[in-house]
């Protein structure tokens, strides 16, 4: 046999001489980059380097909202960070397990927290959405919807979606805007996903700069929110392998414990160059519109349901406030040729709660706007010791720098 063996090999020598030629002449090829390697797909390495809580805009951050610089600088410090050179990794479809209560409680805690954080939009809706539930399957957040929606509102600070903490919790929805964002919510639990935010596990509006911003990969934006995830493994889609099994808790309690923690005033309150609402509006009959107090905020007035509506709006204003951004927010609010006037102080505690102002109200008084009308003029002031060379309106009688 070792004959015949030997026979064989010395008979294929030539055969084998061109294989090994042909062999090592490709894998100079593919050294030398003339043929293309085999492209590989990148694998997640091990969540080693980091601990969950050590993450920056952990669900333990108890300043996840906060953000310093005022609209404008924040809007364009945003601008100037890219978004990152991967496209948003798809999200799995969720699946949903649990009891026909645990479906109604996640189902209306997407729905609220849609409404609350985007408005009525449909894409801005589906994309709190897909970060709600992406969260739930993260190990880094709850593992249900509404302990998700709620995570961090038993704080006084770092509740992980404002309107659990700033007293929007006392607003109220249309019959209209529920059913639209329940029916959003049953498709995102039946398994639909949100394509153009993909993994995101975090956003912010664009009019804010959280100091965790540039610390995490900017993926999409979508109406004026901007989406990131986590960089490295922990922002991958292969970390989010928790399985949903149920068990949500009422949304009722969570709603309850929330409103009864005692938080800072500027948190409760709604800024007019963020938010754009009134704290207080007085319509021209004299009725005040606001909604009911928050348990925590039984000192503090309440953010107006009915802002834009005619009357006078009182707001609170900041500092760091563009005045630019505060007129556009007051000409909002005072749509049309009804009358209409916006006032702004900086001090929650100085807002009145009736009119006339008083005068120390008036003292107090940082802002203020009157809508063109009856052939008359826009008229705007500033306080210009806080607001310093404003390039609109002009100083406020005994208020100049």
């Amino acid at each position: 046999m070792d004959e015949n063996r030997s026979g064989q090999l010395r008979e294929n020598a030539p055969l084998y001489a061109v294989s090994t030629i042909l062999a090592l002449a490709f894998a100079a090829l593919v050294v030398f980059g003339v043929v293309d390697r085999p492209a590989i797909k990148a694998v997640p390495s091990s969540p080693i380097s980091a601990p969950l809580d050590a993450l920056p805009a952990s669900a333990e951050d108890e300043g996840t909202i906060l953000s310093t610089l005022p609209a404008e600088d924040a809007r364009e410090r945003n601008a100037a960070v890219p978004f990152a050179e991967t496209d948003p990794a798809a999200a799995r479809p969720f699946v949903f397990r649990g009891s026909s209560t645990d479906r109604a409680r996640a189902r209306d805690c997407l729905a609220l927290a849609a409404m609350a954080e985007a408005g009525a939009g449909d894409a801005d809706q589906r994309a709190v959405m897909q970060v709600i539930l992406n969260r739930v399957r993260h190990p880094a957040f709850a593992d249900t919807v509404c302990g998700v929606v709620f995570q961090g509102s038993e704080r006084p600070t770092g509740c992980q979606f404002t309107f659990t903490c700033d007293g929007s919790l006392a607003r109220s929805y249309s019959e209209t805007l529920w059913r639209a964002a329940r029916q959003r919510a049953e498709e995102a639990l039946g398994g639909y996903a949100h394509a153009p935010v993909g993994t995101a596990t975090h956003y912010h509006a664009d009019y804010v700069y959280p100091a965790w911003s540039g610390e995490l990969d900017k993926i999409a934006a979508v109406g004026p929110h901007l989406f990131f995830r986590w960089r490295g493994w922990w922002g991958s889609g292969a970390a989010m392998s928790a399985r949903y099994s149920g068990g949500e808790p009422d949304p009722l309690a969570l709603r309850r414990t929330a409103q009864e923690v005692d938080r800072p005033a500027d948190l409760l309150l709604p800024r007019l160059a963020e938010q754009g609402t009134a704290v207080r509006t007085i319509t021209a009959a004299g009725k005040h519109e606001t909604e009911e107090k928050p348990t925590a905020a039984a000192d503090a007035p309440t953010a107006s349901p009915a802002s834009p509506t005619p009357g006078v709006h009182f707001v609170l204003v900041a500092r760091g406030d563009s005045p630019q951004t505060l007129v556009e927010r007051a000409r909002a609010l005072c749509p049309g040729g009804v009358y209409c006037q916006v006032y702004g102080w900086d001090d929650a505690a100085a807002i009145p709660s009736e009119l006339p102002l008083s005068d120390d109200a008036r003292r107090a008084l940082r802002f203020s706007f009157l809508p063109a009308r009856n052939g008359n003029a826009e008229a705007v002031y500033f306080d210009c010791r806080i607001f310093a060379s404003p390039p609109v309106g002009t100083c406020l009688p005994r208020a100049r720098p």
